[in-house]
C-alpha cells in the first residue's frame, strides 16, 4: 500500500445534493466535451482590498460581519458562468459564516444541482476550513484525501466523472504554506494520479510556477500549466502566481485567464478545455436524480 492510499478514504457525510431549488433543465440529458472551469480562493467571504486589511478585518475571520453574504453573493454571479467551480477557503458553517455552509450557499445562489465540500480544519464554532466544488455534472465517484503536513488541516478533494480508464479526474487543493510539508504533499497528490490518463488538478498551491516543488510535480506526471506568470495575489497588486490550473496532456487547453475580480484576497483564475472525446460528461436532470444525501 502506497502513502497516498493510506490517506484515501471515501467522502460520505460531506456529500450533500442536489439541490431542490435547481431547475429540472440546468443539465438535462446531454453529453458535453467542452467545460468551462473556475478556481478561487475565496477568503470565506472575506474581502479585501489593502494590506492593512489584514490587520483592521482580522476578526472578521472569527466573528460574523454583515457584508459577507453581499460577497458571497457576487462570488455565486461569478461562478455561474462556468461548469466546474473549485473553492478553497469555504466556510462550511460555523459563528463567522453566521453558520452557513458558504459551498451550499454559493451553490444556491448560482443554480449549482451538485456541492461538495471537504472540512479539512474543524475549529468547532469558531471555524470550518474547508474545500468546495459547485459543479453542473453529478461525479461517480467522490474522495478525501488528508495531505501530510507538520500542522494538520491540509486535504484534497478528489472527484471523478464517468468510470474505466477515460473517467476524468478533478482534485481541489489548498496547500501549506511551508515549502517541505508543500514537497510532501505534492508526493501524495502525484502518487494518487500517477496511473489517470486525464486529470485536472486546481487551486492554491501556495508556490510559483517556478517553484521547485511545482516543477518536480510537473516533471512526475502527465500535468502541465499552459500559461506560467498569471499573477492572482493580492487581488489589489497581484505580484505573485500561487493560484494554478493543471491538467493531462490529453486535454486541451482552449483558453486561460485571470479575472479581475477584486472581490477576496485572491483573484479568480479560470479555464476553458475540451476533453477527449470518450470523456464526455453526461449531464443528469436535478429533479430526476435520486441519490441519497449520505453517499453515492
Amino acid at each position: 500500500m502506497t502513502h497516498s492510499e493510506e490517506l484515501l478514504t471515501p467522502l460520505s457525510a460531506h456529500v450533500i445534493g442536489p439541490l431542490p431549488s435547481c431547475p429540472a433543465t440546468t443539465i438535462a440529458d446531454s453529453t458535453h466535451r467542452r467545460l468551462r472551469l473556475l478556481s478561487f480562493n475565496i477568503q470565506a467571504g472575506i474581502s479585501s482590498s489593502k494590506y492593512r486589511h489584514y490587520l483592521t478585518h482580522s476578526w472578521k475571520h472569527v466573528l460574523p460581519c454583515a457584508e459577507r453574504l453581499d460577497t458571497l453573493d457576487r462570488i455565486a454571479a461569478l461562478a455561474a458562468d462556468y461548469d466546474l467551480v473549485g473553492l478553497q477557503e469555504s466556510d462550511a458553517g460555523s459563528l463567522r459564516s453566521a453558520f452557513i455552509n458558504q459551498t451550499e450557499y454559493l451553490a444556491d445562489r448560482a443554480g449549482f444541482p451538485y456541492w461538495y465540500d471537504q472540512t479539512n480544519r474543524n475549529l468547532g464554532h469558531f471555524g470550518q476550513h474547508s474545500l468546495g466544488l459547485l459543479s453542473r455534472f453529478r461525479p461517480s465517484e467522490t474522495t478525501e484525501v488528508r495531505l501530510p503536513g507538520m500542522i494538520p488541516g491540509r486535504g484534497a478533494l478528489c472527484m471523478r466523472f464517468g468510470s474505466g480508464e477515460q473517467s476524468l479526474l478533478l482534485l481541489i487543493v489548498h496547500l501549506a504554506l511551508g515549502r517541505r510539508a508543500r514537497e510532501r504533499q505534492l508526493g501524495s497528490l502525484a502518487e494518487l494520479i500517477a496511473s489517470q490518463r486525464h486529470v485536472i488538478l486546481m487551486g492554491d498551491l501556495n508556490c510559483r510556477s517556478e517553484s521547485k516543488e511545482l516543477q518536480w510535480l510537473l516533471r512526475r506526471t502527465d500535468l502541465s500549466e499552459p500559461i506560467h506568470g498569471l499573477y492572482t495575489f493580492p487581488s489589489w497588486r497581484p505580484r505573485r502566481n500561487i493560484d494554478h490550473i493543471l491538467v493531462s496532456a490529453s486535454i486541451q487547453v482552449d483558453s486561460v485567464r485571470v479575472l479581475n475580480h477584486a472581490i477576496s484576497d485572491h483573484l479568480p483564475i479560470a479555464m476553458d478545455v475540451t476533453l477527449p472525446v470518450h470523456t464526455a460528461l453526461t449531464g443528469r436532470s436535478a429533479a430526476t436524480d435520486e441519490r441519497a444525501v449520505s453517499g453515492f
